[in-house]
């Protein structure tokens, strides 16, 4: 997996309005705002820096999270895919999929604490547990 590390660099969140018995939709997006060649110690290769900002929006005008940060990524064609980035502002098909699938997972996972705290739904399902019927057993003593 060329995805090495990940750094938050912000989170702020905000709840608009009180949600009274009404539908809400959560919309969340990646994206990937700037890419950088940097140097990481103890990797012999350059390493990409993808910044990025994850924003979820709870919809009518209920609220929003978003975050920010760097996704770092190793790859024997970096110098490709950053000159690639610098004229077209596009990553490969590929590797476009491995860091958003990666940062849908983490950032998820964050702004699920933040909208518990600010008294929004979490932007994904949890499993419920619901109680089994009891069925019935004729006692033998």
């Amino acid at each position: 997996m060329p995805v090495i590390g990940l750094k938050f660099g912000s989170f702020s969140g905000k709840r608009e309005k009180e949600l009274i018995n009404e539908k809400v939709n959560i919309n969340s997006t990646p994206r990937i705002t700037e890419i950088k060649e940097t140097s990481v110690p103890n990797i012999a290769k350059k390493v990409l820096s993808f910044s990025f900002e994850f924003i979820t929006a709870y919809e009518p005008d209920v609220g929003v999270i978003s975050v920010t940060g760097d996704v770092l990524f190793v790859d024997d064609n970096s110098s490709k895919i950053l000159s690639d980035w610098k004229k077209k502002k596009e990553l490969p098909a590929d590797i476009s999929t491995e860091v958003l699938n990666f940062l849908f997972r983490r950032c998820l996972l964050k702004i699920s604490n933040i909208a518990e705290d600010l008294q929004l739904p979490p932007p994904i399902g949890f499993p419920k547990v619901k109680p089994t019927e009891k069925q019935e057993t004729d006692y033998v003593g």
